[in-house]
């Protein structure tokens, strides 16, 4: 029996849509293949290992128990997780199954350190990581390869902005975080002074900050799966009663309708949606999974707006909803990305580390 553990929490404030995540994820896996434990980073980033139902307390604050206890990592060891408060006590892990959403979680920090417990993990690496994460990195890419994203302007903390270069863009703008996921500081301006408050919010969030020009289109999404030979689902659409898909659409006001298949959309938009969604994954250095974000005008102006490269498992979340309308259940889509990280790591130990 492997041992699986999920990790949770983290310090960006996607911190409490981590836990939702993992508590689906650790329902979902098959007891009879994996003995489950819980990794917990508390929102000032230190790990915890955590009793397996604490993460069913709709309270829980990771750290604050005395039965939350706390873990040092030891690169390289063959132990590399270690009670704090009796190190020659570890914890076994045969493969990591990250799903702290947002900075410091899937933006590359995390999957940096879990290289160095030299275990599998579920997900992208390093760089596809680090690239997904930052939203203007991960335009400029895709532009480069040709594939149609929204106009933006980028700025960094301490700029000049140009309003007049912005105005001419036209409203409505949409400005968000670079880093920052769930829709966490995106906020739509249709007007000078709504532009200047977006800003200030956005920055709030984050050093560096997206402008861009809002596409009236209809929001649709895929999920790819796979390292080397990933593959790819049908296409789903979010349709969001009042306002735009915001945090607190998706998770809080209960907003957000997911239509899976989207309707009326022709096979060769499908077609096309999901080469490019293919194609993005590949230039982004991408694995195990990633959920890909478009905005459809028609089939020849489709827009990608943004990747997802550790995408939510909630109960209306997208990813799984979209692998399981092709007959992939929650619990076998788990097994796979399970799998598929234990395969790049095997793929990984093969290379020669000498000349």
């Amino acid at each position: 029996m492997k041992t699986v553990a999920i990790i949770t929490g983290g310090k960006s404030p996607e911190h409490e849509v981590a836990i939702v995540s993992s508590r689906n994820i650790y329902n979902a896996l098959n007891t009879s293949k994996y003995a489950i434990q819980v990794i917990g980073i508390s929102r000032e980033g230190k790990w915890y290992h955590l009793p397996e139902r604490s993460l069913f307390d709709e309270n829980l604050e990771i750290g604050t128990s005395g039965q939350h206890a706390l873990l040092c990592i030891f690169p390289f060891d063959k132990k590399p997780l270690r009670y704090a408060d009796d190190t020659s006590v570890s914890l076994d892990v045969d493969v990591f199954f990250p799903i702290a959403h947002g900075v410091y979680g899937e933006d590359g920090l995390l999957q940096g350190v879990l290289e160095y417990t030299d275990r599998p993990f579920v997900g992208p690496g390093v760089l596809g990581s680090a690239i997904g994460m930052d939203k203007d990195v991960t335009k400029q890419i895709l532009q480069q390869n040709g594939i149609l994203v929204t106009p933006w302007h980028t700025y960094f903390k301490g700029d000049n902005i140009d309003f007049v270069a912005l105005e001419l863009m036209g409203f409505p703008l949409f400005v968000k975080p670079a880093n920052m996921g769930s829709g966490v500081g995106v906020e739509k301006a249709s007007s000078l002074e709504e532009l200047k408050k977006a800003i200030d919010t956005a920055f709030s969030f984050d050093n560096k900050i997206l402008i861009e020009k809002g596409i009236k289109g209809r929001e649709v999404e895929t999920a790819v799966l796979g390292n080397l030979k990933p593959e790819v689902t049908g296409v789903g659409e979010i349709v969001v009663n009042s306002g735009f898909y915001t945090y607190e659409n998706k998770y809080v006001n209960n907003e957000t309708k997911v239509i899976i298949p989207a309707e009326n959309l022709s096979q060769q938009s499908v077609y096309l949606i999901q080469q490019v969604a293919m194609k993005a994954y590949r230039c982004l250095q991408l694995e195990g999974m990633s959920r890909v974000d478009f905005f459809y005008v028609n089939d020849q102006e489709f827009y990608l707006n943004e990747v997802n490269t550790l995408p939510g498992f909630t109960n209306i979340s997208m990813y799984p909803q979209l692998w399981q309308a092709e007959g992939l259940k929650y619990s076998e889509l788990l097994d796979k990305l399970i799998l598929m990280a234990e395969e790049r790591y095997m793929v990984r130990k093969e290379l020669r580390r000498q000349r």
